[in-house]
């Protein structure tokens, strides 16, 4: 049977890591190890990004509903437990965006959260 040597799969291997090194600077776009380390790295930094971008935007829409609220003469806690008590299940990211770009629709839903916190 013939001898296998791993030349390919190695080549092939640390190409992979190369062409995700592509850009950084110095010693990390060039030799294999370093630029092993550096995409780890990074690996490790984009996994923990995409969940802190969750949290982020979930951040952004509290805010941007708290303040068209504000404008509508109600608190954003107020607001989401008279949306709740009034049986509309709307996210918070539709409702930022109706509180930026709809401001009409967001005081409609702003006086069915009253009513409904009357009752």
């Amino acid at each position: 049977m013939a001898r296998v040597k791993g030349a390919l799969a190695t080549r092939k291997r640390r190409k992979k890591i190369l062409k995700l090194a592509k850009g950084y600077f110095g010693a990390k776009s060039k030799l294999f190890k370093t630029a092993k380390e550096a995409v780890m790295k990074s690996g490790n930094y984009a996994y923990i990004g995409r969940r802190l971008k969750k949290r982020d935007f979930r951040r952004l829409w509290i805010t941007r509903i708290s303040a068209a609220c504000k404008m509508n003469d109600i608190n954003y806690s107020s607001f989401m437990n008279g949306l709740n008590k009034a049986g509309v299940s709307i996210n918070r990211k539709m409702l930022a965006d109706l509180a930026v770009n709809d401001a009409a629709g967001f005081a409609t839903l702003v006086k069915a959260a009253k009513k409904a916190l009357e009752k």
